[in-house]
C-alpha cells in the first residue's frame, strides 16, 4: 500500500498521522531500555503496542519466567496422570520458558 501525500489526505486522515507521530514521541519514555530498543523500528504506535503488549513488559516476562521455574521446581507426578500427560505438561512448561529467554 502506497502512502498518501500530505496534499491528499482528508481531515480525519491527517488528524491520525499527527496522533501516531505524538505517540511515537510520548510513548517511548514509558517502556524500559530493552522494550524501547526493542520497538525503535516500529513504523507506527500500533506496532509497538502490539509488540510490547505480546510479549509484556520486561517485569511481567520476569514474573512468567519465575512462575514457570517454580512449576518446574515443584513439578511432580499427578495421581491418575499417564507419562504421555506428564510429558506433555512437562514440554509446555519448557517450551514457555525457552520462548521467554528469546526475550531477555
Amino acid at each position: 500500500m502506497v502512502p498518501k501525500e500530505w496534499d491528499e489526505m482528508k481531515d480525519d486522515e491527517k488528524r491520525n498521522v499527527q496522533d501516531d507521530k505524538k505517540a511515537k514521541i510520548i510513548l517511548p519514555s514509558s517502556l524500559c531500555s530493552y522494550e524501547f530498543f526493542h520497538t525503535a523500528r516500529s513504523k507506527s504506535v500500533k506496532e509497538i503496542m502490539l509488540e510490547v503488549t505480546h510479549e509484556g513488559t520486561l517485569d511481567v516476562r520476569r514474573a512468567r519466567k519465575n512462575t514457570l521455574v517454580s512449576k518446574c521446581v515443584a513439578f511432580r507426578m499427578k495421581n491418575g496422570e499417564t507419562i504421555s500427560e506428564l510429558q506433555t505438561r512437562f514440554t509446555h512448561i519448557v517450551n514457555h520458558l525457552l520462548g521467554l529467554e528469546k526475550t531477555f
